[in-house]
């Protein structure tokens, strides 16, 4: 209606009039008559347009009270009535009048403009209008964001009122370990913010008062969880591959010392909670020890690969060796061979030519052995003085001279040099290998590091399943002579 209004306004220029007192609009029913708006609808006043209206008289409604006389008794009551009502009919004046003044303010801007420049400023109106809508959903969408980051602030502080903070966890870099954390740590939070953490008493009075109670509990309570969550972090940040036992020790004597002083009003931290906390300490100390192997393998691949290297090396010099002698011998077999045979020494030059034929095999020997990588030396060995009558080492060596290997392995870690039970050497001795530790893998002495060879067994028994292995062994030795360990126990004491 309000364009409508704007439009019967306009003049034959394009302008509106603006000489027709306030109030005094075209009627939408009668052309060429104006009737009076007075703010909330029609009334019955009309004036010809071009005549200047005469001011309507006051409506009825709002100058008369429909209360007539005011009584005798509650006239003061019906006072204030009346006087609430007049307030209430000034401030609807008041608005109305400022309503008027905004409408008017309105027309008198668009009255100078074209009916062209209007329809400009309503389409630039209609632009704003759409852009403060699309601004409003914006705004409205941060005030939601915002809402829901107070909503997760307000719950990350009440697990930080209560010692439950984020913090580094060392599962926290094991892919396969934080999956296992995350449950742990949700399954913690949600215990703290469903109150099942930590017990209490219910009916406890403080000052004879039942509020002073709860709220004494509850700060109580608040503290001591505070104080356990505490001590159960240091542990997990403390905790090595080592010395799992001893932090479940600390965390659980750090639970009964609140459960003793909490005794008075029954505080004691649940045994779920405990759990779950305890968990979380396990998986700290199973990456500890999973990075402690991996450190080990790697040692041993090591280890493993300079062996390796160091024969073939091995073997590479033999080869030069003998191939420098194969070469001397050739040439000491050519000058000589004419000799004997104007001689007639037929056995000088048998003797040359296996002399000959004993380097080529030694050389085609050092080939087989460097081409061939499964091929090599099986050893069986013990060290009484170190590890006891009842421990073997059983593995193989590449090496060209096999007893060099042994002999490494008494260096300066143990007190005693090994005795070697057996040495010999097989085409597939990998396999040999494979088979005794698969035969003495429920005597193994460490179950996580395979590459430690140590099984717990003697040397007879080790026997026996070589024998079924590799059929008849050459050469055994059943009884270690552990010379320097007896030796030293026959010895007198020196020490002082």
């Amino acid at each position: 209606m309000a364009k409508g209004k704007s439009r019967a306004l306009l003049g034959t220029e394009g302008r509106l009039d603006l000489t027709t007192p306030n109030g005094w609009y075209p009627d939408p029913q009668q052309p060429g008559v104006l009737r009076y708006w007075d703010g909330q609808r029609w009334t019955g006043h009309t004036s010809e347009t071009g005549a200047t209206p005469a001011a309507p008289a006051s409506s009825p409604d709002s100058t008369s009270d429909d209360g007539g006389a005011i009584p005798f008794f509650g006239a003061r009551k019906r006072a204030e009535e009346l006087r609430q009502t007049n307030a209430q009919l000034r401030a609807q004046l008041e608005k109305l009048e400022r309503v008027n003044a905004e409408q008017r303010a309105v027309i008198e801007r668009v009255g100078a403009l074209s009916l062209i420049e209007v329809e400009a400023e309503t389409e630039r109106l209609r632009v704003e209008l759409a852009q403060l809508r699309t601004d409003k959903a914006d705004i409205e969408r941060r005030i939601s964001d915002e809402q829901q980051q107070l909503v997760e602030v307000q719950g990350q502080r009440e697990l930080q009122d209560v010692g439950l903070y984020e913090y580094h966890h060392p599962a926290e870099s094991s892919v396969d370990l934080r999956t296992k954390l995350d449950r742990v740590r949700s399954k913690i939070k949600d215990a703290v913010r469903e109150k099942l953490a930590i017990h209490a008493a219910t009916g406890f009075h403080f000052n004879n008062s039942a509020a002073q109670g709860r709220k004494f509990v509850n700060e109580m309570s608040r503290i001591m969880l505070r104080a356990y969550n505490a001590e159960a972090e240091n542990c997990v940040k403390t905790v090595k591959a080592g010395n799992l036992p001893t932090a479940e020790a600390r965390i659980a004597k750090a639970k009964d010392q609140i459960e003793k002083q909490g005794r008075m009003i029954d505080l004691r931290v649940t045994d779920y909670y405990h759990q779950l906390r305890v968990r979380e300490l396990e998986l700290a100390a199973e990456f500890h020890i999973r990075v402690q192997e991996e450190k080990e393998l790697e040692r041993e691949r090591k280890a493993e690969l300079r062996e390796q290297r160091k024969a073939e090396q091995e073997l590479k010099a033999e080869r030069e060796r003998l191939e420098r002698q194969l070469a001397k011998e050739q040439a000491h077999y050519s000058n000589v061979k004419a000799m004997l045979e104007a001689n007639g020494d037929l056995d000088g030059i048998r003797r040359l030519e296996d002399k000959l034929a004993d380097v080529q095999r030694a050389i085609d020997d050092v080939d087989y052995r460097a081409a061939n990588i499964r091929a090599g030396f099986v050893y069986v060995i013990s060290n009484v003085g170190s590890f006891g009558p009842n421990m073997v080492k059983i593995g193989l060596t590449r090496r060209l001279e096999p007893f060099d290997r042994v002999r490494e392995l008494g260096d300066a870690s143990v007190p005693f040099r090994f005795d070697v039970h057996t040495l010999f050497f097989a085409d597939d001795a990998v396999t040999v290998e494979t088979k005794l530790h698969q035969a003495f893998a429920a005597r193994r002495v460490n179950k996580v590091n395979l590459r430690r060879e140590f099984f717990y067994a003697t040397p007879e028994e080790v026997l026996e399943v070589l024998k079924s292995t590799v059929g008849e062994v050459v050469q055994y030795t059943a009884h270690p002579e552990a010379e320097e360990y007896r030796l030293s126990q026959g010895a007198p004491d020196v020490t002082l």
